[in-house]
């Protein structure tokens, strides 16, 4: 009998919003997986850490940070591999990944490489977005509205008309992308009312506005948001 491959989406940073679904999965799989950096701690990890109670083989899986997608997806390649050894003998793997598994999470890369062959279970998780709504302390969408998600790697001309015709926005993976999202939000007319949220749940946690962020320092794991009605569901 071969082992199922778990998604677990552990949420966007604070151990307490990882779900009683994904806690129970997470403690009873022989073999977890998760990404990593090149170098350094895996943030996947580092959110369920209170939560393991040891014994389990760990598989990090090292992803480059480049722009270039070609050495990722050699990484990718070998895990899947390995996972798929550990699924053949019949052992479960948990592999975490930050927010939800399928709104931009890495588990999809996996998922497209042993789906076909394995048996894939995947546990939704707390996103980012939902997450980002909450620490800004206001409502991401209301009634009608129709919400446009945006990854600010996007080019000018892709971004500029679809803000146009936004009533609700995020934009996500701002880091070096900023100051051009910024610029882009303030030609569409939804700067004054857009907010800048960082590490959304962490202890370091920050919401700003737009003319208080400084470009030089916005991390990956930031977002903006912004509604053109303001605050006119109150």
């Amino acid at each position: 009998m071969t082992g199922t491959l778990y998604g677990l989406g552990v949420g966007p940073g604070d151990p307490e919003l990882v779900t009683l679904k994904a806690l129970r999965l997470l403690r009873a799989a022989p073999v977890l997986a998760y990404p990593a950096p090149d170098v350094g701690d895996s943030f996947a990890r580092t959110i369920v850490a209170p939560h393991l109670q040891g014994g389990q083989t760990e598989i990090p899986i090292r992803v480059p940070m480049r722009v270039d997608p070609a050495p990722a997806q050699a990484v990718y390649d070998a895990a899947a591999v390995e996972i798929g050894g550990h699924l053949d003998s019949g052992r479960d793997v948990a592999v975490l990944c930050e927010g939800d598994p399928f709104f931009y999470g890495s588990f999809m890369y996996l998922f497209g490489r042993l789906a076909e062959r394995h048996r894939v279970e995947v546990v939704p998780g707390v996103s980012s977005l939902t997450a980002c709504a909450a620490a800004t302390g206001l409502p991401l969408a209301a009634r009608n509205d129709v919400l446009t998600v945006l990854p600010a790697p996007l080019p000018e001309d892709e971004l500029r008309p679809r803000l146009q015709a936004a009533e609700a926005v995020a934009v996500m993976k701002l880091s070096r992308h900023f100051k051009k999202i910024s610029q882009l939000l303030e030609e569409t007319g939804l700067y004054e009312n857009a907010r800048y949220v960082e590490r959304a749940t962490l202890g370091h946690q920050r919401v700003l506005k737009l003319s208080e962020v400084d470009p030089e320092t916005v991390p990956y794991f930031s977002m903006i948001l912004a509604h053109r009605r303001g605050a006119a569901w109150r």
